[in-house]
């Protein structure tokens, strides 16, 4: 679960980044892409972190499916030992 801290800081993986460090940031980005790329650099960020998501959320259920059903290895294993016993009565 999320803390409140981890809601309130979505950039946690920068704990120091402050305003002005941000506004330095955005300036610089700014200068580098200029005004016109800046939308498009944005939307395509935000697109990428969105598949991500959804990645790794799918690869998580996937887990847990695989978590929650039976392995067939097992059925097929008392499968062969059922097999082994009546071969070993004749």
């Amino acid at each position: 679960m999320n803390t409140p801290i981890e809601i309130l800081t979505p950039f946690g993986f920068l704990p120091n980044l402050g305003p002005m460090e941000m506004f330095i940031v955005l300036v610089v980005v700014l200068l580098i892409f200029g005004p016109k790329k800046l939308p498009e650099l944005f939307r395509s960020f935000g697109k990428s972190i969105k598949e991500f998501k959804k990645a790794s959320s799918e690869i998580e259920d996937d887990i847990r499916t695989a978590m929650d059903s039976d392995p067939e290895i097992k059925q097929s294993s008392t499968k062969e030992k059922e097999l082994d016993l009546k071969g070993d009565d004749k």
